[in-house]
């Protein structure tokens, strides 16, 4: 049985100190949301607290469905990239970015290269290189096939989309194919929901139909998905069932704000082609913020 854990919009703090030319930018009003919303409710330390008890589960993997840092700024990339060393392994560990991970022009790079580790197909280059499409990525873990999209793209003040194009879908398909063939589960990792009215129109992914075009076509087992720092499961066409797609909490929050304390999701995965057994265990932050609990099994 194969042990995948779930985080997402990690939203890693404290919001370091910016200087003039960072803030210049629309960093600005994200900086004034941070200390005048975020700070009261997302706190290291439920992030810690989740951390340890996804490590005493040992997982054999774990997806972290975008958002590691709030205004991508060059300390705060530095702080995840330190973060990610000590979670684990790069080979256990497969990120895919958020839009605060693009927060601003340039941003995108940056993050992309300073975590590339925890991006790099089994197959891609060891390196980092320029102009090279990280996305989506195959990594190969025992039965499972985990593949990466991205929706991460800079945006205006006041807005927080996402996209997913033509040359990301038809690749995407291209990889689903192949991992179904070989007879392996497929896992698709992406930050936006895929799902048409799981958010605000400011904050959706332009390419829903597309997307789900490209699960219908190439076939899946289970999609992973952050953003809207909730609890949700829909489902999109397969090609012979309905693929659950799984949104899970920020890995940061705390409790007592407008959305659910911080959780994550572990799927245990059995079975083989035509027959797979998923299932999965919520794990949240208590009402104290003194441990993590169970809070929700699923068969599905």
């Amino acid at each position: 049985m194969f042990k995948l854990a779930h985080i997402s919009d990690v939203h890693l703090g404290p919001l370091p100190d910016l200087s003039l030319r960072e803030l210049a930018s629309k960093r600005i009003t994200g900086f004034v949301n941070w200390h005048r919303n975020r700070a009261r409710h997302l706190f290291a330390g439920t992030l810690d607290s989740l951390m340890a008890d996804i490590q005493r589960r040992k997982p054999d993997h774990l997806a972290i469905t975008g958002d590691l840092v709030n205004l991508a700024s060059s300390l705060e990339i530095a702080a995840v990239t330190a973060w990610l060393a000590e979670a684990g392994d790069a080979k256990d560990i497969s990120v895919v970015p958020g839009n605060h991970d693009a927060y601003v022009p340039g941003a995108y790079e940056k993050t992309t290269r300073a975590w590339y580790p925890y991006m790099r197909s089994d197959e891609g280059p060891l390196g980092w290189i320029r102009d090279h499409h990280c996305f989506p990525y195959v990594r190969v873990r025992g039965p499972v096939a985990i593949i990466g999209c991205s929706t991460a793209v800079a945006t205006p003040p006041f807005a927080a989309s996402g996209y997913f194009g033509q040359r990301q879908a038809r690749a995407t398909v291209d990889l689903l194919q192949a991992a179904g063939e070989a007879g392996l589960f497929r896992v698709v990792l992406i930050h936006h929901p895929p799902i048409r009215g799981a958010t605000s129109m400011h904050k959706r992914m332009i390419g829903i139909r597309r997307f789900a075009a490209t699960i219908s076509s190439g076939g899946a087992e289970l999609v992973l998905h952050g953003h809207t720092h909730l609890n949700t499961v829909y489902y999109l066409k397969g090609q012979t069932a309905p693929v659950p797609v799984v949104g899970i909490a920020s890995a940061s929050q705390g409790p007592g704000g407008s959305k659910p304390a911080a959780a994550y999701n572990l799927f245990s995965i059995a079975g083989e082609p035509g027959n797979w057994q998923l299932s999965r265990e919520r794990y949240t932050l208590n009402a104290d913020a003194t441990g993590v609990e169970l809070a929700e099994t699923t068969l599905f």
